[in-house]
């Protein structure tokens, strides 16, 4: 328990002084007075004030959020005339909009630079080698068998377990000639795919091209360089960004049940297991929930930055912002919705955590 609290914390500490850390520099940038920088929520902990910016930066004692509090931003106490160059108020919508969406850039930078630094640890890839046969398959019928080593497809060099799945799915059911390693012995088979009905990481049926294989237990840790590892961290922050954003849309569409949502039990548990499973895992999963975080918060929910960015966007347009009464019942609203998902999140934690029998 305590080992999962302590990733837990380290691993939202991060993500969130991030993401507040990308709202402080475009203020700062902007030339907007900070002042408050606070990682938690509720009583303040542990504090000081700079000299200098007179910014105040502290711990709070709720770990599951953060903010910036800036001059002139949602504050009922009149800004001095002196100090108006300084307030977010008095500001144009294109800066304000600038310092609201950079939490979220910062989060998808930080995803980035994460997978980044994955590639150049070293990443554990599953070697092609064929753990499994199913009874009936087109590999059995080709003679395949549990350790083999596919080294090519067709004229497709097979170096990882990954490529040897993609290929397979890519074929639409034309015959694949298989180059195969077995007890120092090379040789080759024709294979032909079948068609079969399986499900997508959401439960919804599909149909793909199959041969009957598992992968095997064998895995290979691999660095790369720094343009390839550059190149991979860009793709996997692409591809995590996608699957977010169709997941939350099947989620809002009610394709997949509202009870798949996580919570903080969820993330600590998660957060320990990627720690014990080394740098590579521990990073990719700071990734995916650092994409995560971004992708929420763009939602166009009052009281998040996407609800933010949405009103300004309004302004943009009508040259005038929303009526004050309009946007503080839009935020109580919003504030509601989160809560309540929150509270389902919670729900969904403590259901997994009772009925694993932890």
């Amino acid at each position: 328990m305590i080992h999962t609290t302590f990733w837990a914390i380290v691993v939202l500490g991060v993500l969130i002084f991030v993401h507040e850390l990308g709202h402080f520099l475009l203020a700062r940038l902007h030339g907007v007075r900070v002042l408050v920088f606070s990682l938690g929520f509720g009583p303040r902990v542990y504090g000081w004030r700079s000299p200098q910016s007179g910014t105040e930066y502290r711990l709070s004692a709720i770990p599951l959020g953060g903010y910036v509090k800036m001059l002139g931003e949602g504050d009922d106490e009149p800004v001095a005339n002196e100090d108006l160059p300084f307030a977010f108020h008095s500001k144009g919508v294109w800066p304000r909009m600038a310092i609201v969406a950079a939490g979220p850039f910062f989060n998808l930078l930080f995803a980035f630079l994460a997978l980044t630094a994955a590639h150049l640890v070293g990443v554990g890839e599953l070697l092609p080698v064929l753990g499994s046969i199913a009874s009936n398959s087109p590999a059995e019928a080709a003679g395949l068998q549990k350790g083999d080593r596919v080294t090519f497809i067709d004229e497709t060099p097979i170096a990882r377990w990954s490529t040897l799945s993609s290929t397979i799915k890519a074929s639409d059911g034309r015959p694949l000639n298989m180059t195969v390693e077995r007890e120092g012995n090379a040789f080759m088979v024709k294979v032909i795919p079948q068609l079969k009905e399986t499900k997508n990481i959401f439960g919804e049926p599909i149909r793909l091209p199959l041969i009957g294989v598992g992968p095997g237990e064998r895995m290979e840790s691999i660095s790369y360089g720094v343009w390839e590892s550059l190149r991979k961290g860009w793709e996997h922050t692409w591809s995590m960004t996608a699957l977010t954003l169709t997941s939350t849309w099947k989620l809002i569409t009610q394709v997949v049940s509202a009870d798949q949502i996580g919570g903080p039990l969820m993330i600590a548990d998660m957060a320990g297991k990627a720690a014990d499973q080394g740098t590579s895992n521990l990073l990719f999963f700071m990734a995916l929930i650092s994409v995560n975080l971004a992708i929420l918060n763009l939602l166009p929910v009052p009281v998040l930055d996407g609800g933010h960015l949405f009103f300004f966007m309004i302004e943009a347009v009508r040259g005038t912002p929303l009526r004050e009464s309009v946007q503080m019942a839009a935020n109580r609203f919003g504030m509601t919705l989160l809560l309540l998902l929150m509270a389902w999140a919670l729900k969904n934690d403590l259901s997994r955590f009772f009925s694993s029998g932890q």
